[in-house]
């Protein structure tokens, strides 16, 4: 008899690549991505929108619940950032008299009744409200809304949460009212009046002022405490704890006397110098030290010893010796610390 065949198995298939847009967190992300384009622009976030659905049900390898759940999601988080539509569009003349039913014929006597005329609508004062509260509502009360740049710059208003309302301007009719908002940022502080420069604070005089004195009038210009910064004058001084430099005297600031304290200066710097030490010449600026005798880091009016540079405030009983085991005041090894400026 013939001897049985043996029949291998075939190798499994090789797996078919996905292309990137085919992959879950693709699709993950276009649902995410729905909502945020839908608040730069309503078309956009609809077209963010198809495109989710179209990766959500086109070749998705995820159950039909998952899939139904994900285009619930990306339809609800775009309806969550649309703006809120009228109950009610304004009904124009023409279509009014369109409506008007036929009068019939009656055999008793009426009086006749005049229509009352419409009335205009009235907008809410938004002035120092978001841009983003202000046109929504406005909308629900059947106005048509547009909105500019406040200030003298005419910058275009993109992202409607970012901006404020300054002005604002109502017109158009009883059937079609309009109102128009001039709005700046955020931070931004409301020009005078529209079409002018943004009125920035500026920065006071401060210089030779004591700590106690130069922090409420920055603060009194609109700079929070947070944004204000205490540094010594020298550098190789040390501020003391807080609280015990109130009578240090500012050398510098930083932004200096009249410069606009705009949105993108985030810290005031104040320089200080001891009542007995004074300011350095305005020439060194920042590179400016006091006088250290023993050339150990310590200022002189710091430094317990000022003739031993071996022993410093940090280290009264001598600096840790350097490499060769010979101490930083005596022997002829080399130290770190003695031939450096390291310690």
């Amino acid at each position: 008899m013939p001897a049985p065949r043996s029949h291998q198995p075939l190798p499994p298939a090789a797996p078919v690549p996905r292309r990137w847009w085919q992959t879950g967190v693709a699709r993950v992300g276009a649902v995410a991505a729905v909502p945020v384009l839908a608040l730069l622009n309503d078309r956009l976030g609809g077209l963010a929108l198809l495109v989710a659905l179209v990766l959500l049900w086109w070749r998705n390898p995820w159950p039909k619940a998952g899939r139904l759940v994900a285009s619930v999601a990306a339809v609800a988080l775009l309806g969550a950032v649309l703006p809120e539509q009228p109950d009610k569009a304004p009904v124009r003349a023409a279509d009014a008299a369109d409506a008007k039913p036929v009068p019939r014929p009656s055999l008793m006597p009426s009086t006749s009744r005049t229509a009352p005329e419409a009335t205009m609508p009235t907008v809410p004062d938004f002035t120092g409200d978001s841009l983003d509260v202000a046109f929504p509502r406005s909308r629900k009360r059947g106005f048509t809304v547009t909105y500019h740049d406040a200030s003298a710059e005419k910058r275009e208003v993109t992202a409607r949460s970012l901006w404020k309302v300054c002005f604002q301007k109502a017109g158009g009719t009883a059937e079609e009212p309009t109102v128009d908002f001039a709005v700046v940022r955020r931070k931004e502080p409301c020009p005078r009046t529209e079409g002018k420069p943004v009125p920035w604070p500026v920065m006071p005089e401060v210089v030779w002022m004591t700590w106690r004195t130069a922090v409420p009038k920055v603060v009194g210009v609109g700079v929070p405490d947070s944004r204000l910064r205490a540094e010594a004058a020298y550098r190789n001084d040390v501020l003391p704890a807080e609280g015990e430099y109130d009578d240090w005297r500012v050398c510098r600031q930083d932004p200096t006397e009249g410069e606009p304290l705009t949105d993108e200066v985030y810290v005031v710097t104040l320089s200080l110098s001891s009542p007995g030490n004074g300011c350095p010449a305005p020439d060194r600026g920042r590179d400016a030290y006091l006088p250290d005798r023993d050339d150990d880091g310590d200022p002189d009016y710091l430094d317990p010893y000022p003739g031993d540079r071996n022993r410093t405030k940090l280290f009264p009983d001598g600096r840790p010796n350097g490499s060769g085991g010979s101490g930083d005041s005596g022997g002829d090894g080399w130290s770190a610390c003695r031939h450096t400026r390291w310690c």
